[in-house]
């Protein structure tokens, strides 16, 4: 019997609703159908001193889902479909992302197109599209004291966010740099269209084997964001006397104090993203961001003053 899983963020009725649709949708095509709230995924934020997570990045799969499901279901807008990665990628699960949310930069499809996708579906007609994730670590010593999965980006700054910080920051085998900033973005090509766009960083395509580090506000004019292989672990250690606040994907996070150090390393197991059709990301940029649209007034085609 095919077998899907359903991530639902159970705080929007529209999303429990269309659950229930899609639920009956697939049971009566002889679906099995395991439903689960997207907040298993939404680690949230901890002060590790008291609040460790000693089991990793793989404690957030719900116990029923197995490499055996066929995909996830996950409805919701983008900070579902983050927190979602966190409870499927373990477990190699692909998600077919449907957005009930607002802007929709990770789904897949909309609610006008459900009964179509759902017959995709039961045709099994996709494909997979994969996409790198982090694995983000708080150590102290060699004690691990936090840890989670990262689809977008980690941001670490001071608390508040007004005031500049150090950081000593080694990318693999290559000698350690300094960068005097209010935070550093560490962020997948995913995350370069996210919060790392914002602070001046560039735009990655998603099949770049690449991470992004791009300091906030940074207190120099040759600080600026560093493109380098995602095969290359990244150590951060602060060097700043007081503790800094840890930011993951904008729904989890904890403190960092200055005897830490936070490791950040690819992740063996991709986020696995079902599509439907073929997946053209700059018509996404188009569409989400305006990237690329033609201009209304080209050189030329003003009148000429008098």
């Amino acid at each position: 019997m095919p077998r899907a899983g359903l991530i639902v963020n159970d705080g929007k009725e529209l999303a429990v609703t269309t659950a229930d649709r899609i639920t009956d949708c697939l049971e009566s095509a002889g679906w099995e159908v395991v439903r689960v709230s997207s907040s298993g995924g939404m680690v949230g934020f901890a002060n590790p001193d008291q609040h460790l997570r000693l089991l990793g990045y793989a404690a957030c799969v719900p116990n029923n889902f197995t490499p055996q499901m066929d995909l996830a279901i996950v409805l919701g807008g983008d900070g579902t479909v983050l927190s979602a990665a966190r409870q499927t990628a373990p477990v190699g699960i692909p998600m077919l992302t449907i957005n009930t949310g607002h802007l929709g930069f990770l789904a897949e499809t909309y609610l006008d197109h459900l009964d179509e996708a759902l017959q995709q579906v039961i045709a099994r007609d996709w494909s997979v599209e994969e996409r790198s994730l982090l694995v983000i670590s708080v150590l102290r010593g060699e004690q691990r004291r936090w840890e989670v999965l990262c689809m977008n980006e980690m941001a670490l700054h001071r608390e508040p966010l007004t005031s500049m910080c150090h950081f000593e920051i080694a990318i693999g085998r290559h000698a350690p740099v300094d960068i005097s900033a209010d935070g550093v973005i560490l962020s997948t090509p995913t995350g370069s269209t996210a919060y790392a766009l914002s602070a001046g960083g560039p735009v990655i395509t998603p099949d770049c084997p690449v991470l992004q580090l791009t300091p906030i506000a940074p207190h120099s004019l040759a600080s600026r964001a560093l493109v380098f292989s995602d095969s290359e672990p990244v150590t951060i250690f602060p060097a700043t006397p007081e503790r800094l606040m840890m930011v993951v994907d904008g729904s989890a996070g904890c403190y960092v104090w200055p005897e830490d150090r936070v490791l950040i390393r690819r992740c063996e197991q991709p986020a696995r993203f079902v599509r439907l059709a073929d997946h053209e990301f700059f018509r996404v940029l188009g569409e989400k961001l305006g990237w690329g649209l033609p201009h209304i007034a080209k050189p030329g085609t003003l009148p000429m003053a008098s």
